[in-house]
């Protein structure tokens, strides 16, 4: 069941992300916790329109009392975006959930971790969880300078923010540390698509190892992006089989020139 929450108090950390923390009664039983990358579905309505639209949204942070979401704002562009620049203490919105799947495996030798701005939240709170002195990787591609934010983990972090570049050729450009990863790769569709194909095939991950999928996909609306994302799941499934198949008839001929 959709539950009501009311925006507590709204702080701007970027010039391209805004910060809304919401509270409310019911949110008493809020399952938050067992993930760090939890997520919600935000019922907007947007301005002029009778019916609310959904987006959905990780979860920054949850106290028991105080939830904390962080939005990318690029001006009027967009539902959430334009909503969270305008709240103010005491607007009141629907959301569902959470839901969530991942966490840092404890027992990893270290963790890859990458994506764009929208998965700084995420990113953020999983760096909580890994354990003192694990190194950590991290590629973020954000716009500029400006949209760099603090990052803190008790692991060795090793952080690397992109302006303009390229985070799935970051990915492919890494030093990989000896022993087993723990990846963690979501945020625009394309890029993540390269880069899990890079992991599985190239690098020779397996499947467990990763937690990877596309947040959002340049030109599609989330309406849009929900009624692509199956068929997205279709041809990644397909890139890695192909470069398996690849990969395999090399070593076949390799062994027979």
């Amino acid at each position: 069941m959709p539950r009501r929450v009311q925006v507590l108090e709204k702080r701007t950390l970027t010039p391209q992300m805004v910060r809304v923390v919401f509270g409310g009664d019911e949110l008493h039983d809020f399952g938050a916790g067992a993930f760090t990358d939890h997520y919600v579905k935000l019922r907007i309505t947007p301005p002029g329109e009778s019916e609310p639209r959904t987006r959905t949204y990780t979860v920054r942070d949850w106290d028991g009392e105080r939830l904390t979401i962080d939005f990318v704002v690029h001006g009027a562009e967009g539902v959430a975006g334009p909503w969270a620049a305008a709240a103010e203490p005491g607007d009141e919105l629907l959301l569902l959930g959470p839901g969530g799947a991942y966490t840092p495996d404890p027992d990893a030798d270290w963790h890859l971790m990458a994506g764009d701005a929208s998965v700084i939240p995420a990113i953020t709170a999983s760096l909580q969880r890994i354990p003192a002195g694990v190194p950590v990787h991290v590629l973020l591609e954000v716009d500029g300078p400006d949209e760099e934010q603090p990052l803190s983990t008790p692991g060795d972090l090793r952080l690397t923010w992109l302006h303009g570049g390229s985070v799935a050729e970051s990915v492919e450009a890494l030093d990989f540390p000896a022993g087993r990863v723990h990846a963690f790769v979501h945020g625009e569709a394309s890029s993540v698509r390269a880069i899990r194909r890079h992991l599985l095939v190239d690098r020779g991950l397996p499947r467990e190892s990763l937690s990877i999928s596309g947040y959002w996909k340049r030109t599609r609306t989330e309406e849009g992006w929900r009624e692509d994302k199956a068929e997205w799941n279709r041809l990644v499934e397909a890139d890695s089989a192909q470069g398996a198949e690849s990969v395999g008839c090399f070593a076949q001929g390799a062994k027979h020139p």
